[in-house]
């Protein structure tokens, strides 16, 4: 994963020279801090990725690379209020180390920020990259709003749950790549295959942190393992025990999830991770994964691209689906 590296230490580059702390302080602050926080830096990389494998230079995509990791960092520190999450990426989020209308006043800067990144391209590339964005933002929104929606209800589905993960997170995996692809100035057939491709990696990806959060490494996760139980977030594997647990089983886990009390719960943690266990959820979202990412690849095969480009984007989407943080 050479090429991979490579592109992350070019954004790493370019973000250095495209962050600072003008007037006033309390304003660009907080967006340097959250810009910092580190990551992996998945989104622009796509971008740079996807300009590349079309013949374009990475360096020409650096801009839209850097909307797509300002627009989804500014996603984040409004879902961190939201969620009302006091830690992103192991340090405090920005609405607790500074305050709530901070956060709120520091992220609508950074929604701003983000589409002044396209104002370097000329007027038909900006034209498409921003219809693109715009599409996808407000998709983000609705997906964020399916998951607030969800908190409330015990009849989610399974169809429902992929929507709101698509949504939320997958559209712009799969924006980062077309992105590349209209910089490049391919066709549209092509732009939509690269951006479906990413799509399904995108989702892949979020049942890989919904798998991840019930059953990683708590040294190399980077979060909290539980979290998802301990907040009774109804995620794939809630629904798949759901779907296939015995009637015990399903009891139990609604049982458990009724409780209000979302301090850290060992106890709680264990059984339910039992039960996702013995009713085949752990493997059925694990086979979910796989299949996702295969879908993906299907899409790869049929792309007029070099075999070493294809080698690429396989190579990239198997190490979305084995890694392990």
């Amino acid at each position: 994963m050479d090429k991979i590296t490579h592109y992350n230490q070019l954004f790493l580059a370019y973000l250095e020279q495209n962050t600072g702390v003008p007037e006033p302080k309390k304003l660009y602050e907080p967006i340097e801090y959250i810009l910092n926080l580190g990551g992996k830096r998945i989104r622009p990389i796509l971008t740079l990725m996807g300009a590349e494998i079309f013949g374009a230079t990475a360096e020409e995509a650096l801009p839209a690379a850097l909307a797509v990791e300002v627009f989804h960092n500014f996603s984040l520190v409004h879902d961190d209020i939201m969620d009302d999450a006091p830690l992103r990426r192991g340090k405090e989020t920005v609405h607790t180390k500074w305050n709530t209308n901070t956060a709120i006043l520091s992220g609508d800067a950074m929604l701003i920020q983000a589409y002044q990144c396209f104002e370097v391209y000329d007027t038909s590339l900006f034209s498409q990259l921003v219809t693109l964005f715009s599409k996808t933002a407000l998709e983000v929104c609705e997906g964020q709003q399916y998951d607030i929606d969800f908190e409330d209800r015990t009849d989610v589905s399974i169809e429902e749950y992929l929507k709101m993960i698509t949504n939320k997170t997958s559209v712009l995996v799969g924006c980062a790549f077309q992105m590349g692809a209209i910089i490049a100035g391919e066709k549209k057939k092509v732009q939509t295959d690269i951006y479906e491709y990413g799509k399904l990696l995108g989702i892949a990806f979020q049942l890989q942190d919904d798998y991840l959060d019930a059953f990683g490494n708590p040294e190399t996760f980077g979060k909290q393992v539980g979290g998802d139980i301990i907040e009774n977030k109804k995620t794939y594997l809630y629904l798949k025990t759901k779907e296939l647990g015995n009637t015990s089983q399903v009891k139990k886990l609604h049982q458990l999830f009724s409780e209000k009390d979302k301090t850290e719960n060992f106890g709680k943690i264990h059984i339910i991770k039992q039960i996702f266990d013995e009713s085949g959820a752990s493997e059925a979202t694990k086979k979910a994964i796989n299949d996702y990412t295969q879908k993906a690849f299907k899409i790869v095969e049929k792309l007029d691209i070099s075999t070493e480009s294809k080698k690429l984007l396989i190579g990239f989407g198997t190490f979305l689906m084995n890694r392990r943080v």
